[in-house]
């Protein structure tokens, strides 16, 4: 009985860090080799590392990828084959492509020709298209590789199945959406019943800035089989035995991952991101505003839980609008947390702001000016304690607040990473319930009730004037959560909304500052991607800006 096995190598790599990332495909090899592999394989791009963005662009840097891969190619001369992907010049053009390293060579070169240009990706941009290349034939086996989009259509399979290819070994760059695996599972599916070959799914996992790449790897049989499941978020080295038989390759039943539901997944992806940004940025501690309120609380248990809690500062800074409810709150959470509080009140700052401006705001009245005083002067202690000790520092904006403006440049919005940036505030209220039930071995802050219960019940308020509530200027946040689920993620139009029942009043208003806060997003620090929607790269509007939407009904 004729037999192939392949070692799928699920694994974390880091942009730009090419030697870093050969050592990785090293040590794989080397797993595969001992296992008696005839191929290890590893995800799109990793040799570079992904998204690199217009890095790619930059001749010196796909040179030393180049430069890596030959070393690589013969650093692992003695054993199985070894399938890497990385950015390659042909002449002038730049391909996206997958290596076959064989006998200390590359021993054969495939070329994305599939090109994704939406949401995340601009790869027309980056790499020119290639041409689809033929199996390529490792031990028993003629092996077609379509590279992540490539397998997405169903041309590049059907071509590949027609010039003799017996398997299909699909690498893959492909970060989390919610529900992105369900859709990744059901396009391979197709693929599989249109060839009749067996297919086996390698992504790669970790978080480069906004994006997690959430692994979930898997192989198909033929009719659509799941046989081999490989887990979510976590690195994996997995060894698949193919066996030949009358009707082709099938593969042999193996590991089979429990996959969480997306309440869990959404917060490992929130985890994940952060570990990886600070990770791969050199942060090793962070610091945040810890005001008393869910959003706050929310992010303090999300790093806690990302690089623990003995490397979590929480400052609470007080004001005279300050309740002794937050107080406690504040307290509360990093308690259960087991996070330092440290408490740096901004009376004595704000006095000295309005003594100085005294002079210039003689005859006027309070208003949002004053405010923004507050939570700037807070922004500016905050950086001040995270650039004398080395801490990052966390912003706590949710989506709604970053979607309508009510988060203040310079102030609140100071800081280096969001992890709830696409979390709306209705799916915050339901993240910390979830957290508050759950404990996972990934998490490393305590299990229990960790954000308590006041916390996630209490009306939301800034706390910058007297009695203040979220919902004195905004429409209450299931109202307006729906309103820009259906203007940012659903681009939908002012009727449709209208449709649904909504004011048109409230409508008009949360479009308007939808558009009027383009800029505050622009200048805003990154944050885990959890949505096909997330602000940046998935929805690109200018900041100048004088179209609305004119539907009279």
């Amino acid at each position: 009985m004729t037999r192939f096995r392949l070692t799928l190598a699920q694994l974390n790599p880091t942009v730009g860090d090419l030697r870093g990332n050969a050592a990785k495909a090293r040590a794989a090899w080397e797993e595969g080799k001992q296992a008696g592999a005839d191929m290890v394989v590893l995800p799109e791009m990793f040799l570079a590392g992904y998204q690199c963005q217009d890095l790619v662009m930059k001749p010196a840097f796909v040179a030393d990828c180049q430069r890596v891969l030959e070393a690589l190619a013969v650093d692992c001369a003695d054993g199985p084959a070894l399938g890497i992907g990385l950015p390659w010049f042909e002449g002038a053009a730049l391909f996206n492509i997958y290596a076959v390293l064989k006998g200390g060579e590359v021993a054969t070169k495939v070329v994305k020709h599939h090109l994704p240009n939406f949401n995340v990706f601009d790869e027309k941009r980056q790499f020119s298209s290639g041409d689809v290349h033929g199996p390529t034939t490792v031990g028993a086996v003629r092996l077609g590789i379509p590279i992540c989009e490539d397998a997405w259509h169903s041309d590049v399979c059907e071509t590949l199945q027609e010039c003799g290819a017996e398997l299909l070994m699909v690498p893959n760059g492909s970060p989390y959406f919610r529900g992105k695996r369900e859709m990744r599972l059901t396009h391979m599916v197709s693929r599989v019943i249109e060839t009749g070959l067996p297919l086996v799914y390698l992504n790669m996992v970790g978080g480069q800035d906004d994006q997690v790449f959430d692994g979930g790897s898997f192989v198909l049989n033929p009719h659509g089989q799941l046989v081999v499941q490989m887990p979510l978020f976590d690195e994996a080295i997995v060894h698949v035995d193919f066996v030949e038989g009358e009707d082709g390759w099938e593969a042999e039943s193996g590991e089979m991952a429990h996959l969480p539901d997306e309440w869990e997944q959404d917060y490992r992806v929130m985890v994940e991101s952060l570990r990886d940004y600070l990770g791969k940025t050199g942060f090793s501690k962070v610091l945040l505003g810890l005001s008393g309120g869910i959003d706050s609380a929310i992010v303090a248990t999300i790093a806690a839980d990302a690089i623990g809690p003995e490397n979590v500062r929480c400052v609470m800074l007080p004001s005279e609008y300050t309740s002794a409810e937050s107080l406690e709150d504040a307290a509360g959470v990093a308690n259960a947390l087991g996070c330092r509080l440290d408490e740096l009140p901004i009376s004595g700052p704000r006095a000295a702001v309005t003594e100085a401006l005294g002079p210039l705001f003689a005859g006027t009245s309070p208003d949002l000016t004053e405010e923004n005083i507050q939570s700037r002067l807070r922004g500016l202690l905050l950086m001040a304690l995270s650039n004398k000790f080395g801490e990052m520092l966390l912003t706590t904006g949710n989506k709604s607040e970053v979607s309508v403006g009510y988060a203040t440049i310079y102030g609140d919005m100071a800081g280096g990473y969001n992890p709830i940036k696409d979390l709306y505030k209705m799916r915050v209220f339901e993240t910390c319930r979830w957290r508050n039930a759950n404990h996972r071995p990934w998490m490393k802050a305590p299990e229990g009730v960790v954000i308590p219960p006041r916390v996630i019940d209490k009306p939301p308020s800034a706390e910058l004037r007297e009695d203040q509530k979220d919902e004195d200027s905004l429409p209450p946040y299931p109202v307006l959560d729906r309103i820009l689920e259906m203007l940012v993620d659903e681009e939908a139009s002012i009727g449709e909304i209208l449709a649904e029942g909504f004011d048109e009043a409230d409508v008009r208003k949360v479009e308007h500052l939808l558009y009027i806060s383009e800029y505050k997003r622009y200048q805003s620090a990154p944050g885990a991607r959890l949505t096909r929607r997330a602000f940046w790269l998935d929805r690109r509007y200018p900041i100048v800006n004088r179209w609305r939407d004119r539907f009279e009904g």
